[in-house]
């Protein structure tokens, strides 16, 4: 059973340029490198500066991201903020543009129960004019949103779905075995670590922000969970985690996200700036960065390889 909203779906980095404008050309590359591994763009999410980008550069790079994708898959557009206003508001223009499916977090600036965080999902699903999916990142927010309280939530006709980046392998099995037999409600992890364990088990689909880099690796996992395929599942998993170890390893989530920038740089996907209060790695530092990427993993083509057997 495939649902709409499944598979890998790439939290993309949002390309800038050095005044912090989104650098157009480099979007739709991104984008075009995304789907042509079977994958789906998440723009506007963590990885993606989403809480650094002005309002104005987010409708460019909504715009860019549905264009680029021309129908061949579903554009998920992040409308997380501390302002509900904003956010509808944001969901209705990003609709407009062609956006197909929100992606939204609890705000992140007052601490909020569990009765609170009922009644903004809520709020939220009923008025914005595509369907949502709950996120939970406590490690940004600070506030982790309970199973119970999804569960409840995953009832309303306009929650489509939940993303989940907290990292309990008891939790992570309880959001599937919850959800998995679902039609209309999807649960995706973005414990990108567990991407094979969470797909044999039955999730619908992966958030990995190694992904920018290589799709094709996480598109292997999904394969091989559906033809039952654990060897080559657990292959694709490891060279997954030796990818992500190069920029997140030792790293805080803000010193990982230039390092990643610099990563994808080595393969001309995007320049290396970011956007205040991130700042990008220092030439020599992108230099060892794009030295180590390209002699332990190849090309774009190789880094995207493989083989299930």
């Amino acid at each position: 059973m495939k649902k709409k909203f499944s598979g890998v779906v790439v939290p993309m980095v949002t390309p800038v340029r050095a005044d912090f404008t989104i650098d157009v050309a480099s979007a739709e590359r991104l984008v075009n490198h995304v789907v042509s591994h079977g994958a789906s763009p998440f723009i506007l999410g963590t990885t993606g500066e989403s809480a650094s980008i002005g309002r104005a550069e987010k409708k460019t790079l909504v715009e860019t991201a549905v264009k680029a994708a021309a129908g061949q898959s579903v554009v998920y557009a992040g409308i997380s903020g501390n302002s509900i206003m904003d956010s509808i508001e944001d969901a209705r223009h990003y609709h407009d543009l062609g956006a197909d499916v929100f992606v939204a977090t609890m705000p992140s600036y007052y601490p909020a129960g569990s009765e609170q965080m009922l009644r903004y999902f809520t709020m939220l699903a009923d008025q914005i004019p595509a369907p949502l999916i709950i996120y939970n990142i406590p490690g940004t927010t600070h506030l982790s949103i309970p199973v119970e309280l999804v569960d409840e939530l995953s009832r309303h006709p306009n929650i489509a779905g939940f993303k989940d980046s907290e990292r309990s392998v008891e939790r992570l099995e309880t959001c599937i075995s919850l959800w998995k037999n679902r039609t209309d409600f999807s649960f995706l992890t973005g414990w990108a670590a567990q991407s094979q364990h969470a797909m044999k088990l039955g999730a619908d689909g992966i958030i990995p922000s190694t992904g920018n880099i290589a799709p094709g690796v996480y598109d292997a996992i999904c394969k091989a969970a559906a033809e039952n395929n654990m060897a080559a599942g657990e292959s694709a998993q490891q060279k997954a985690d030796g990818i992500s170890e190069i920029y997140q390893k030792g790293r805080l989530l803000s010193q990982a996200l230039p390092v990643l920038k610099a990563m994808m740089a080595a393969y001309g996907l995007c320049q290396t700036y970011m956007v205040p209060p991130l700042y990008p790695v220092t030439p020599a530092e992108e230099q060892a960065i794009r030295n180590l990427t390209i002699t332990q993993f190849g090309d774009l083509t190789q880094i995207n390889s493989i083989e299930l057997a």
